[in-house]
């Protein structure tokens, strides 16, 4: 009986490995990110465009435009279940409920957090920075990683790391 488990959970995880390897996809686009049949050729840049460039710090980040709070129970009840069968491989016994449980719980915290923190990823951002001439801009981003008091490279109205 045993010996069933162990096949069974190596199964099971070779289930989940293929299912998780269905959800990575190829680069279907060259080197610097261009889709390979549109890579714009150098010449084709128009030369009587000016680059704007303007440098500041970040001086406020608002959240708008947010979805609707997640309630994390998808979450929760996923990581419960995986994080009670990874309890269960560990000891034997009694040692193994208690493994089980409190993989289940710990899976089932985990989870809940992951899905409810998908929230910020789909979220609008307003950044509002002051350039070094002293000018006050505002600009409505998705989902950022600046951070008040970065310094920034405004370019042609958009917003870079300096």
């Amino acid at each position: 009986m045993r010996n069933f488990s162990r096949v069974a959970s190596f199964a099971c995880a070779a289930a989940a490995a293929a299912a998780l390897t269905a959800c990575g996809t190829s680069n279907p686009y060259g080197a610097n990110n261009y889709p390979v049949s549109q890579a714009p050729a150098a010449s084709t840049y128009p030369s009587s465009v000016p680059v704007t460039v303007e440098y500041g710090r970040v001086t406020n980040i608002q959240v708008v435009n947010a979805p609707a709070p997640r309630s994390g129970t998808l979450g929760t009840v996923i990581g419960g279940v995986a994080g009670g069968a990874l309890g269960s491989q560990v000891g034997g016994g009694t040692g193994r409920i208690a493994a089980t449980v409190l993989g289940a719980i710990g899976g089932a915290v985990v989870g809940n957090k992951i899905d409810k923190g998908r929230d910020d990823a789909n979220a609008m951002h307003r950044i509002t920075l002051q350039t070094d001439q002293g000018t006050w801009r505002t600009y409505d981003v998705g989902p950022t990683d600046l951070s008040i008091g970065e310094r920034v490279r405004i370019e042609n109205g958009q917003i870079f790391r300096a």
